[in-house]
């Protein structure tokens, strides 16, 4: 779709302090499109370079402008934001923000479009637009900050992966009933967290997964990964039982702890203030499961900007917990890896692909 030659810009998506972030806006409405370059220019740090009103014409501003950061609305003429980055991101890889809309189809096709390599999500506000409004461009100015730090090259030249099963001792795994892998992501993440959990066998201990994700989104994210993982994966609900063979992943806009009763593990769900930013926090499941369920966790930490999760996994760690962390080369952004491990949260950094393998080592008693 786009053809790069000698006189075509080089691809640069890191930004210093002195440049500022240079932002192309795609989105077939006139006014939102006014809306939104009037809402990122007022960061002093932000440029908006050009705005387009469908992908045809977008393609062009990619290699007149080369922009640092796309922002994509999802629904479109012509072609949508999935179809798209399908066609743009082994050809030249941009990070892009996705404009969604919270409707049944928005959400599926902004989970679609994470997979063909978008790094973030701003929800369109649906009600109190002038309160919402203000809202949603806050958010867009900063995630447009944390994807113009996101590494997504590994896009180039992308062709489909084809996983092999990997073989474990089942049995080993099902009697480690009193096990708990928690796992923290954001930027990233939902790519990261597919990965891993992928790989993991039906009989697998049970599973807790905090991903920073707007609410509405987190619900159709469980059931993608259900649909693809050997392991029931769901949105957790207040009361849920943590328990082999299950994923919980934290519902948007909600804490997620672990708590012990008895025998048996459980969620518990809280809509408290925001930590390190976020609700859901990593940092509020990984210190629950430092707490309950201490050396018979083991916590992992996948891409992200910030540190939400760090402290959390130390406690894990000091409670006798194993820990793993992505490494920065297959990292969106690395940063919550980064500070887990310079703490001493994580043990080790791993590549993407070795994570989930070394988990169910870990699981399995074998040594690492």
């Amino acid at each position: 779709m786009i053809r790069q030659n000698s006189t075509a810009p080089r691809i640069q998506h890191r930004t210093t302090n002195k440049k500022r972030i240079k932002v192309l806006i795609v989105d077939d409405s006139a006014l939102v499109r006014n809306i939104l370059s009037k809402g990122l220019s007022m960061d002093p740090a932000i440029e908006v370079v050009g705005t387009a009103k469908d992908p045809y014409v977008a393609r062009d501003m990619i290699l007149k402008h080369d922009p640092d950061v796309m922002t994509l609305d999802v629904e479109m003429p012509k072609m949508d934001g999935v179809e798209f980055l399908r066609k743009l991101m082994p050809q030249y890889p941009i990070p892009v923000v996705m404009v969604s809309s919270l409707t049944q189809k928005g959400k599926r096709i902004t989970l679609e479009a994470l997979e063909a390599g978008a790094v973030e999500i701003v929800p369109k506000p649906t009600t109190n637009l002038a309160r919402g409004l203000n809202e949603m461009m806050s958010d867009l100015r900063q995630k447009v900050k944390i994807a113009s730090r996101a590494n997504v090259s590994h896009w180039k030249n992308r062709k489909p992966v084809f996983r092999h099963k990997l073989n474990h001792d089942s049995k080993s795994l099902a009697e480690s009933t009193d096990k708990v892998v928690a796992i923290g992501a954001s930027t990233g993440g939902t790519e990261a967290i597919k990965n891993v959990v992928s790989t993991f066998p039906a009989a697998f201990p049970g599973v807790v997964i905090v991903q920073h994700m707007p609410a509405g989104f987190t619900k159709m994210f469980a059931e993608r990964l259900n649909s693809i993982c050997a392991m029931d994966v769901k949105e957790a609900s207040n009361g849920d039982k943590v328990m082999p063979g299950r994923i919980l992943v934290a519902p948007g806009n909600y804490h997620m702890k672990v708590r012990r009763s008895g025998g048996f593990y459980y969620v518990e769900l809280t809509n408290g203030e925001k930590v390190n930013g976020h609700r859901p926090s990593v940092n509020v499941l990984m210190h629950s499961v430092a707490k309950y369920v201490g050396a018979n966790a083991i916590g992992v930490m996948l891409t992200g900007m910030g540190s939400d999760g760090a402290d959390g996994m130390l406690a894990m760690r000091r409670a006798g917990a194993r820990t793993v962390a992505q490494n920065e080369e297959t990292s969106v952004v690395f940063g919550m890896p980064k500070v887990a491990y310079e703490i001493g949260a994580a043990e080790k950094l791993l590549p993407l692909d070795e994570i989930g393998h070394d988990v169910i080592k870990l699981l399995a008693g074998e040594k690492i």
